[in-house]
């Protein structure tokens, strides 16, 4: 049995359709060499958007982020995947959780950087919002 107090075990795989792939490369660092967090966010931002316009079949909006912690940083060269999941369909909005996990050194070994729940709102071509679609049965 286990210890209550001690924190879970880190995931080993990530969770979620792959919905991002590209290379952290030397613009989008600081000058140590560690990659923005605002460009990783932005990245997540990107694939996360990918479900809601595939889900909603229209122009989609980013209205939050919750629970943002970067557990590890993001080098130059890494390769970053960002992995998407549903959540919640509300009647305007969207929660997708995402992943960002990295493939680093010469063996590509996977490791997880962050995750964050980003909710999306249906818009129309007006920038209004409006349901999001539904299959009829």
């Amino acid at each position: 049995m286990s210890d209550p107090a001690s924190p879970p075990p880190e995931p080993t795989a990530p969770h979620g359709e792959l919905v991002i792939r590209t290379i952290a490369m030397p613009a989008d660092a600081n000058a140590n060499g560690d990659i923005f967090g605002g460009w990783l966010m932005s990245q997540m931002d990107l694939g996360a958007a990918i479900v809601a316009k595939n889900i909603s079949r229209s122009r989609v909006t980013t209205v939050a982020v919750d629970g943002m912690v970067f557990h590890n940083p993001v080098y130059v060269g890494d390769i970053v995947n960002c992995h998407a999941t549903l959540l919640k369909v509300g009647r305007t909005s969207m929660r997708v959780d995402i992943e960002a996990w990295v493939q680093r050194g010469k063996d590509g070994t996977l490791l997880k950087v962050t995750e964050g729940i980003f909710t999306y709102v249906a818009i129309d071509e007006n920038g209004r919002p409006h349901p999001v679609h539904r299959e009829h049965a």
